[in-house]
């Protein structure tokens, strides 16, 4: 990455967190979006990200460009299988790295650096999950961040902890829930009257509920779940709403302070259920249970498995996402996520059923294909 490079991705980086501290004070005009997320595809077409290959692919000139939503999409497999950044590896700050799958193969997001990522986290966490607090314990059902540095969960919810004022409290030693160490972090919370937020995957949930036995922990006034990540594990599927009610009784709180979370890997910013937000009363919001909002900086919609093209609204479709928090990545983003446009936000309808869907295979083909002579990788 020559000097140049990391001079225009530093420029990007500033817009992107002055885009996010605006945008989180008042609306910002539409064509805001569409012209940073432009610049930013534009950069990293010039990086030899993979982008480039999908924009030849489609006859597209980036010069032109001026819709975020004409941006070719990076299928997430595609992390799976070559870098997609636009630095060399001696230049990450940090690498995200996905969980084991069926077939091993892992994604993984560099980061050149991470205070983007930070700030939108941040911005959205405490519009969505801690809107009410000014601070609270965070306790993780999830190893040490210290020990597991490539869980993109892990980076957020300890930075959620130093944002908030306390150090996390993490569950999981040795491969087993510390319930010891929940009554303690939640008696001293209880005993200094600071709220608690507990956090973590949802089958991480699944796993802790069975230490507790049936027993609860009751938390302290004002505290809240926050749960992440798909109910069908590698050895069985639990049933998400069954799942919300447990965790609420477990730690007598109300559902609607359960709060589910959409993230991952490859993505720089996050999206959240509206349930908080709207048992407190506040605006942009859904009392429905998954339905997520997502932040002014990310634009999710819904898209043809097939064609890659806009659903009719309502209808359900796979979730493309554009990302200004991916600077130094793939703006746009091509999931199998199966979504629905509802209520100003988007319900979540759980993985695109069977293998990669088409449109997705076809644009894994055109990045990872013959590459043109002299062409770099």
């Amino acid at each position: 990455m020559s000097p140049t490079a990391i001079e225009q991705s530093d420029a990007l980086h500033a817009r992107v967190q002055a885009f996010i501290h605006q945008s989180m004070s008042a609306p910002l005009p539409r064509g805001s979006f569409d012209a940073l997320a432009c610049d930013i595809a534009r950069f990293q077409a010039s990086q030899r990200t993979g982008l480039e290959r999908l924009l030849r692919a489609r006859a597209i000139d980036p010069h032109e460009l001026a819709d975020a939503n004409l941006i070719p999409a990076v299928p997430t497999d595609v992390f799976k299988l070559r870098r997609v950044a636009c630095h060399e590896p001696a230049l990450d700050e940090t690498v995200f790295r996905t969980s084991g799958t069926t077939v091993g193969a892992r994604g993984q997001h560099a980061f050149r650096t991470t205070a983007t990522y930070r700030a939108g986290a941040r911005a959205w966490g405490r519009a969505m999950l801690f809107p009410d607090l000014a601070s609270a314990r965070v306790i993780v059902a999830a190893p040490d961040f210290s020990g597991t540095p490539e869980s993109s969960l892990g980076f957020m919810l300890d930075d959620f902890a130093r944002f908030l004022g306390t150090p996390a409290t993490w569950l999981v030693r040795g491969g087993r829930i510390d319930l010891e160490q929940l009554h303690r972090a939640v008696d001293q919370s209880r005993a200094s009257r600071v709220p608690v937020i507990v956090a973590g995957a949802a089958f991480a949930f699944v796993h802790l509920l069975d230490a507790l036995g049936g027993s609860i922990v009751g938390l302290p006034p004002g505290s809240r779940v926050m749960q992440t990540g798909g109910f069908k594990g590698r050895v069985q599927e639990v049933d998400g709403a069954e799942l919300r009610s447990s965790i609420a009784r477990a730690f007598g709180v109300e559902e609607r302070h359960v709060v589910g979370e959409y993230g991952m890997t490859e993505l720089g910013s996050q999206a959240y259920e509206g349930v908080l937000r709207s048992a407190l009363g506040l605006p942009d919001s859904s009392p429905r249970e998954g339905v997520y909002f997502a932040p002014p900086w990310m634009r999710v919609s819904a898209v043809d498995p097939i064609s890659l093209l806009p659903v009719t609204p309502g209808e359900p479709g796979i979730a493309r996402i554009v990302d200004l928090a991916n600077v130094d990545s793939a703006v746009a983003l091509q999931t199998a996520d199966r979504i629905r446009a509802v209520d100003g936000g988007f319900e979540l309808l759980g993985r695109q059923p069977g293998a990669t869907p088409r449109g997705c295979s076809i644009g894994i083909d055109e990045i990872l294909g013959s590459r043109e002579p002299g062409a770099q990788p």
